[in-house]
C-alpha cells in the first residue's frame, strides 16, 4: 500500500510538474458590448505558472485573418504549443495572447464609414479595458503589442498607425494592406479614393501625418513579414517602400511561402520573440 501510495504521489507531482510549465487556452469568453450592441467573443493564451501567481503580464493582440474567427490562431495556428516552447526555451517572455473575433455581424476590423459597425472602436474603448480589469495584464504602452495574419495583419497596421501611442510592437503577418484595393479600382472617384484612404490607405495616412504622429509611429518597434508567393506581396512591399521613404524603422522580411497556416506557424515564434524585445529592457 505505501509503494502505490508512493507511485501516486510521483505522479501527481509529474503531472503538476508538467501543468506549470504549460499555458491554458480558453477558446471562447465574451463581453458585452455597448458599441456593437452584442456578445463578443475572444480567445485568450495564459502563460505557464499565471493561475498559481500574483504576477502580471505583457499582453499581444494576435488578430485573424478573414473567414476565421477568434478560435483560428488556436486550431489552425498552435497558439498554446508554439507559446508554450518559446517561453520554456527562453525565446519569448511569458505573455498573454488575446485573439478577439472580427467575423460576426461585420468582418473586419474597422469602423464603418457610415457608424453603423465601429469595431476599432469598440477594441479600445472596451476590449481593451475589459482585458485589462478581467486578467493581470500590465496597461502600459511598453507592455502592449499588435500582430495577426492578411485582414488581421491589415488591421495590425492601422491599429498602430491610429493609435501608435498604445502599442510597444507591431508584427503584421501577409497583410492586407488597401493597395490592392486602388490597383483594381483605378477609375474610382476622388471623393471615394478620399474615403478609402481615410480609413484603409497607409500611404494616406502617413503622407498626412503631422510630424509629432509620425514620430509616435516610429517609436512603436514594426516587423512586417509576407511570403514571396504570397497574392499580398505587392501591398507589403509598398508598405515597405512608403516606411523607408518616411524614414521609420522596422524590420521587412519576404520568405518563401505562401499565403498559408503553415506560413504563420512558422512565423509566430519570430513574433513572439520580437515584441518580447519590445516588453524588456534591452
Amino acid at each position: 500500500m505505501k509503494k502505490i501510495s508512493l507511485l501516486f504521489a510521483m505522479a501527481v507531482f509529474a503531472v503538476s510538474v508538467v501543468s506549470a510549465q504549460n499555458g491554458v487556452v480558453y477558446e471562447t469568453r465574451s463581453l458585452t458590448s455597448k458599441i456593437l450592441k452584442s456578445e463578443r467573443r475572444y480567445a485568450i493564451y495564459l502563460p505557464p505558472g499565471y493561475e498559481g501567481s500574483d504576477r502580471s503580464y505583457p499582453v499581444l493582440y494576435l488578430l485573424h485573418g478573414s473567414g476565421d474567427n477568434h478560435t483560428g490562431w488556436v486550431q489552425f495556428g498552435h497558439v498554446q504549443h508554439i507559446a508554450d516552447k518559446t517561453i520554456a526555451d527562453g525565446i519569448s517572455a511569458p505573455m498573454i495572447i488575446v485573439m478577439p473575433d472580427a467575423d460576426t455581424q461585420v468582418k473586419g476590423y474597422f469602423n464603418q464609414p457610415d457608424g453603423s459597425f465601429s469595431y476599432e472602436d469598440f477594441f479600445f474603448d472596451e476590449l481593451i479595458p475589459h482585458i485589462e480589469k478581467t486578467y493581470r495584464v500590465r496597461s502600459e504602452q511598453r507592455y502592449r503589442a499588435v500582430s495577426g495574419l492578411s485582414m488581421g495583419g491589415g488591421g495590425t497596421i492601422f491599429y498602430a498607425l491610429h493609435h501608435p501611442e498604445m502599442f510597444a510592437a507591431a508584427a503584421p503577418l501577409s497583410a492586407t494592406t488597401g493597395a490592392n484595393w486602388l490597383l483594381r479600382n483605378p477609375n474610382a472617384s476622388d471623393a471615394q479614393k478620399e474615403e478609402f484612404g481615410r480609413v484603409y490607405g497607409f500611404d494616406y495616412i502617413l503622407n498626412n501625418a503631422s510630424k509629432e504622429e509620425l514620430d509616435r509611429i516610429k517609436r512603436v518597434r514594426w516587423y512586417v513579414s509576407v511570403g514571396d508567393d504570397d497574392f499580398l506581396y505587392k501591398d507589403n512591399s509598398l508598405l515597405h517602400i512608403q516606411f523607408r521613404d518616411k524614414a521609420i524603422p522596422h524590420e521587412y522580411r519576404v520568405k518563401d511561402g505562401a499565403h498559408t497556416w503553415t506560413y504563420w506557424r512558422m512565423e509566430l515564434p519570430l513574433v513572439l520573440e520580437f515584441v518580447s524585445k519590445s516588453f524588456m529592457q534591452y
